[in-house]
């Protein structure tokens, strides 16, 4: 993954529902195809945030845990996807 390419959200110390609300505040300015990276400290971020992209037309390209962080990986969407 190109980081130069993708936006990457820090979320860490955050908990729910403020991971989710950092990255709708984000995303909210970016243009439909952004890759987003959200960085989380709390575990429940990798049912939310995939849970609020689905309902908000984003797409999840992956989510992983090391080391005590948990990432999920995201394009933003749009209506000309």
């Amino acid at each position: 993954m190109d980081t130069l390419d993708t936006v990457v959200v820090d979320c860490r110390r955050l908990l729910c529902p403020l991971p989710v609300i950092r990255v709708q505040d984000r995303v909210a300015d970016l243009a439909p195809g952004t890759q987003v990276e959200a960085v989380c400290t709390d575990p429940g971020a990798l049912q939310d945030i995939p849970a609020w992209c689905r309902i908000n037309g984003h797409t999840v390209l992956r989510t992983d845990s090391k080391d005590g962080e948990h990432c999920v990986v995201m394009r933003v969407g749009g209506a000309c996807e």
